[in-house]
């Protein structure tokens, strides 16, 4: 399996890894079928995320797409977070193996996740994630 320098540097020497007592908000996903698991901690400053963290279980590639997801959201306001995709995540890493795309898939799940919760416990309604099902 190949990877590409950038997602080994971000295996190698992952960015804003750790928790966040104080978090504003937290998303937590999940793939059952590999094992990996996300956490993402956002806090949001007048819709912008200020500060974010993260900690994963799992593979490299799951912890590059952690890595280089909390990059690509920091700085931006919600709207601009939520619009992040899988297909962001791996264009910012130069490639994915297929058989790992799934982890980039985590990355968009566990963004949105927290953007929900961020949300939710402002009082307002959560966006339609297109992960979600509809029962």
């Amino acid at each position: 399996m190949e990877y590409s320098d950038k997602v080994l540097e971000h295996f190698y020497a992952p960015r804003n890894v750790g928790t966040m007592p104080d978090a504003d908000a937290i998303g937590e996903a999940g793939d059952a079928n590999c094992g990996d698991i996300m956490k993402i901690y956002i806090k949001v400053k007048e819709n912008v995320i200020d500060k974010v963290k993260f900690m994963t279980f799992g593979c490299g590639s799951a912890i590059a797409s952690s890595s280089i997801a909390t990059e690509l959201i920091k700085g931006k306001t919600l709207e601009e977070a939520w619009s992040l995709t899988n297909k962001s995540v791996i264009e910012a890493l130069d490639g994915l193996p297929a058989e790992k795309i799934h982890c980039s898939v985590l990355a968009e799940q566990t963004i949105h996740k927290a953007i929900n919760n961020y949300r939710e416990k402002n009082g307002f309604e959560k966006w339609k994630d297109k992960w979600e099902n509809d029962n």
